[in-house]
């Protein structure tokens, strides 16, 4: 006599819907969240207080170099809100590149005994790094008011876009890179080398039009510059906070072709998001052996 099973109620890895599979455990993806914030800073001195001193710290290393030593300070107006407003979107990416790469590996005890769409971990892991950012971008809410900013919805749009272009970025390459880290552990040493090209390669301690001119005569290297998302978004914080209290003859206005700029950056991101879902999906049907 032969038994036949109903095998409907049971998923095959890499056999879901992907991306999509997130909607139908959205429960568990609140669980991941509420589990991640609090083993953050478990058995911490300090706690959510981090969130604040490390940034600050930051901030103030590359004002004294760039903006004292070097003489930033005197060349860009009102340089520490101009640092400061374009640092906080690069420790977003740095700081959610980090714990995407790690979401699966971290949460291996899990992924080896149930199944559950494995896209939670990293988008669990980006929407954690965002509530972690939201202390800095307080901050930066403050200071900006300080220097006599007012929110308009010109400003808080550009923000918000900002933010979106961010996250939806990281998103994506991180899917990438959490599932190569299953098999190939040493992909944690290349994350770090992208976000130090993260922090050098964006306008934060430096502006924009620099680079444009010293690229004078390979204007495509500039717009490749301009191009990657994470200078896009830095660009929309720094119109979003900084040029509306700055002198109009002291600001810089947006680059040349940025319509065109912020459309390939979009592009980028779409790419970058179905290259790392399909990675993803492929590695991820051995990631219980690998882990």
């Amino acid at each position: 006599m032969t038994t036949t099973f109903d095998k409907s109620a049971f998923d095959t890895p890499g056999k879901g819907r992907g991306l999509l599979d997130v909607f139908r455990y959205r429960y568990l993806l609140r669980l991941l969240i509420s589990k991640g914030s609090s083993l953050r800073y478990r058995n911490s001195v300090l706690g959510w207080l981090w969130s604040y001193v490390r940034p600050t710290i930051q901030f103030l290393i590359y004002y004294l170099v760039m903006g004292q030593i070097l003489g930033l300070h005197g060349r860009v107006e009102d340089y520490p809100l101009y640092l400061f407003s374009g640092l906080v979107v690069v420790n977003l990416f740095n700081e959610a590149m980090g714990a995407t790469t790690r979401s699966i590996v971290d949460n291996k005890a899990l992924v080896r005994k149930i199944y559950l769409p494995r896209e939670l971990f990293p988008i669990s892991a980006v929407v954690g790094s965002f509530i972690h950012f939201l202390p800095q971008l307080a901050v930066l809410v403050i200071v900006s008011l300080i220097f006599g900013w007012m929110p308009t919805f010109a400003s808080v749009g550009l923000a918000v876009g900002g933010l979106l272009l961010v996250t939806t970025f990281v998103l994506g390459v991180g899917l990438l890179f959490s599932a190569i880290n299953v098999r190939f552990r040493d992909a944690q040493n290349f994350i770090e080398i992208i976000r130090t090209i993260a922090t050098w390669s964006s306008p934060i301690m430096y502006t924009w039009a620099m680079v444009y001119d010293h690229t004078e005569h390979a204007r495509w290297i500039f717009m490749a510059y301009m191009s990657n998302p994470i200078t896009v978004a830095v660009e929309m914080f720094h119109n979003a906070f900084w040029s509306p209290v700055v002198p109009a003859d002291k600001q810089l206005g947006w680059p040349p072709e940025f319509g065109w700029i912020l459309l390939i950056g979009i592009a980028i991101i779409v790419v970058v998001t179905i290259v790392g879902q399909f990675v993803f999906r492929r590695f991820e049907r051995t990631f219980a052996q690998d882990l």
